[in-house]
């Protein structure tokens, strides 16, 4: 699909049911629930390597806090920008294996629901050709996310939905420019906001409860839940390249 047609779809979605995408998220759910599940668990084992490196000058603070001598300056200090770099490179990293395996998920999910072949390729977007657009996106992701946190608190409420409805763009139309999945995000988000964040909070806080009630370890099998209304948001809105896009019929 090019990002012409993208926009065009855009301009042209059909108002959407809030009750109508809940209720096909949870019919969605319960085929990929398993394969949710998977991905929460890979996510954390692939996080844990870099939270360990990242800990690893704090661990030396606390070596040489009892060896004052060792250094002239205060070894807080000498460790304070080699710390500050690392975590940005981790930051970059971690977005970015979140946001491949996110969008290897909303794959999966168009697979199962509408019955696709296909395998439950977890890293499909995390190796090549796509590994360099994850990172570009990864960027752009969490430049935006710094800018809206500086700003205060109301821009990363807004910038919640087109980051979220990034993801799902991606995973449909990897062969646009990052600039354009960007672009074409933010103006779905615009078009959709209101219900796009609704479903996005009480998905949400639906997987939490669900899975706080299930001794909390069950937060892991539902938590993949959140992520699937944004599915049906582009899904109803967009569709995919083969559907076809209805002509306006307004005068």
């Amino acid at each position: 699909m090019t990002f012409a047609e993208l926009q065009l779809r855009i301009q042209k979605a059909k108002d959407l049911d809030f009750g109508d995408i809940f209720n096909k998220s949870i019919d969605l759910f319960k085929k990929v629930w398993v394969q949710g599940l998977l991905m929460m668990l890979i996510t954390i084992a692939l996080m844990i390597p870099f939270y360990l490196i990242m800990y690893l000058p704090l661990i030396g603070i606390g070596l040489l806090e009892g060896d004052m001598d060792a250094f002239s300056q205060d070894p807080e200090l000498l460790f304070m920008i080699p710390f500050i770099l690392l975590m940005l490179v981790f930051s970059v990293f971690a977005v970015a294996i979140v946001f491949g395996l996110k969008a290897s998920f909303y794959r999966i999910c168009k697979l199962k629901d509408l019955n696709e072949a296909g395998s439950d390729d977890y890293f499909y977007y995390l190796k090549r050709p796509h590994l360099g657009k994850v990172f570009k996106l990864s960027l752009i992701t969490l430049g935006i996310s710094i800018l809206a946190t500086l700003l205060c608190v109301l821009p990363i409420i807004y910038v919640a939905v087109p980051i979220a409805i990034m993801n799902v763009v991606f995973a449909f139309n990897p062969e646009l420019s990052a600039t354009d999945i960007m672009k074409a995000s933010f103006n779905l988000g615009n078009k959709k906001w209101l219900i796009t964040f609704g479903l996005m909070f009480i998905a949400g806080l639906l997987a939490e409860i669900v899975g706080f009630l299930m001794c909390f370890v069950g937060i892991f099998a539902t938590a993949s839940f959140a992520y699937i209304p944004i599915y049906f948001i582009y899904k109803e809105s967009i569709g995919f390249e083969d559907s076809i896009l209805v002509p306006d019929t307004e005068q």
